[in-house]
């Protein structure tokens, strides 16, 4: 079934190049000029991926990608801004929101649909199912379920993915381009910068103090190692 990404700017001219080239890339597109309705659609088609631009008429795009992540149906979408706004701020907010990744304007449309196939790869499932429980931590990876002292965590892939193999090497330090590579695959976008926001996300779900975390550990000047509760 062809994968169907809603693209949400409105320039016409940037959305019909993001359209044609993804389309071109074997994609289904919908195309949507401000923030309004793009909620409620994805409610009812489950599009694969959402692209958002944060400038919109109707509601900026990060506070839909906000209500994206607070809506139960389509909360694990994969969600890429494409924006004009390239500071460095600018970019871990977007990421802190829940974004998956952050596509500054302007941009290579052959870039864009690089990025968009990384990101959908990484929404793949893992290739061996198997559920492991660490202290209140369960992880179910063949339904990629995170489950929190009882209850279940939602979480995106990317951050599924990268407690995932921290959790399955337990007690060993990973550097943060270590972790880039086994988790992104695709390290050319993404810097060290990412690897830290997403620890950050993942023990505000995992940790009952994030500030002193029992599982995500810091080791100062290496990187992070999952420890096993005791």
């Amino acid at each position: 079934m062809k994968q169907t990404i809603f693209v949400v700017e409105d320039d016409a001219d940037i959305g019909r190049l993001v359209g044609h080239h993804l389309e071109n890339s074997g994609y289904g597109v919908r195309l949507f000029a401000s923030a309004a309705n793009v909620l409620s659609e994805a409610e009812k088609e489950r599009p694969s991926l959402l692209l958002l631009d944060i400038m919109v008429p109707g509601g900026d795009g990060l506070d839909l990608c906000r209500r994206v992540r607070q809506t139960a149906a389509i909360a694990l979408t994969p969600v890429i801004f494409l924006t004009a706004r390239s500071g460095e701020s600018d970019r871990v907010l977007g990421l802190e929101l829940g974004a998956d990744d952050y596509i500054t304007k302007p941009f290579s449309p052959r870039e864009l649909v690089a990025r968009v196939k990384a990101v959908l790869r990484r929404f793949e499932k893992p290739l061996t199912p198997a559920n492991v429980k660490f202290g209140e931590l369960e992880i179910d990876t063949g339904a990629m379920i995170l489950t929190v002292r009882g209850k279940q965590v939602p979480t995106t892939a990317t951050e599924f993915r990268l407690l995932e193999y921290l959790a399955r090497h337990v007690g060993r330090v990973f550097t943060r381009d270590q972790l880039l590579d086994a988790v992104w695959r695709d390290t050319h976008y993404v810097t060290p910068r990412s690897v830290d926001v997403y620890v950050r996300r993942i023990r505000e779900k995992i940790e009952k103090d994030p500030e002193n975390p029992r599982y995500l550990r810091t080791v100062r000047g290496a990187g992070y190692r999952f420890e096993v509760a005791k």
